[in-house]
């Protein structure tokens, strides 16, 4: 496997002064975005993929150890804030459980079985995504999540920081992140850890805008749980409305502060209720809302 190979550009790294051991670090960390890039078509792929079935009411589930785990769930939890979406909507599921997010459970992602019956049990099925992660390729957890995940119909990706690899044939959507050798031999949370950490941002970011979580470039579905969110959420209103901020402010009350809904009533006088029932007649998306026929009066 590369990712566990020797990579000769750091062989003496041990004996440079430290300057030039960050130099070298940020070196070899400029090599990975590229290498996401020339794995952008099947990231898109994936994306279409985990849209078409959120959009009947499907799941994207992550499965992972070790660092992928840890990134998985990173991903997972962050899309809540984020895009506002229910918890349950992006799953990430660690070989060893909530202990290995915090702790070292090297052995759990040994077994398939793990893996499989993780997947089981929170009852995947044809309508959710199952993304497998795994810096090696090979992870029993991860080979026994997707395994599972197609027998029960869902749609099966995975993300390998080797390639060729077992969980990339084992895939109905293979992502190969050729990574190589890192700079301290074995330790894929380095490069291996950043190209997931890279792509699993380009995955949940562009599935999150092609639902319409996204208007240009805003994070228009911010939940207001603290008052940085709420002056946040205030000046998107302000800034799509092109209105001052205590205007917003009324408008965002009004819509129990949600940002969509607050610009739906300022831009097209409507009722909170009535804005609520357009944003939904075009599934959740701002702008297909604003643009459709004329301003109601």
């Amino acid at each position: 496997m590369s990712t566990e190979g020797r990579n000769p550009r750091t062989e003496r790294i041990d004996e440079l002064p430290t300057l030039e051991v960050v130099r070298l670090l940020a070196a070899e960390d400029a090599l990975v975005p590229p290498v996401v890039a020339a794995a952008a078509p099947a990231i898109a792929r994936a994306v279409d993929g985990i849209v078409a079935r959120m959009r009947a009411g499907g799941r994207l589930i992550y499965a992972g150890a070790g660092t992928s785990g840890r990134l998985a769930m990173l991903d997972a939890v962050e899309c809540v804030p984020t895009y506002g979406v229910p918890p349950g909507l992006v799953v990430a599921l660690v070989a060893g459980g909530a202990p290995a997010l915090s702790g070292s459970v090297e052995d759990a992602e040994d077994s398939a079985e793990g893996g499989a019956a993780a997947v089981r049990a929170v009852g995947t099925g044809p309508q959710d995504t199952l993304v497998g992660i795994a810096a090696s390729g090979r992870t029993p957890f991860v080979l026994g999540a997707l395994a599972a995940a197609k027998e029960a119909g869902a749609l099966t990706v995975a993300i390998s920081c080797n390639d060729p690899a077992p969980i990339l044939a084992a895939a109905e959507i293979a992502i190969g992140l050729p990574t190589g050798p890192e700079p301290v031999a074995g330790s894929t949370r380095m490069k291996a850890g950043t190209a997931q950490k890279l792509t699993l941002n380009a995955i949940s970011t562009a599935t999150f805008i092609r639902l319409g979580k996204v208007h240009g470039n805003r994070m228009i579905e911010v939940a207001v749980t603290n008052e940085k969110l709420r002056g946040r959420a205030t000046g998107l209103v302000a800034e799509i409305l092109g209105v001052e901020n205590g205007e917003a402010a009324r408008l965002l009350a009004l819509a129990n502060d949600h940002v969509p809904t607050a610009v739906l009533i300022g831009a097209r006088g409507l009722a909170p209720d009535a804005a609520r029932a357009l944003l939904a007649a075009h599934g959740g998306v701002l702008r297909s809302a604003l643009d459709a026929s004329a301003p109601a009066r």
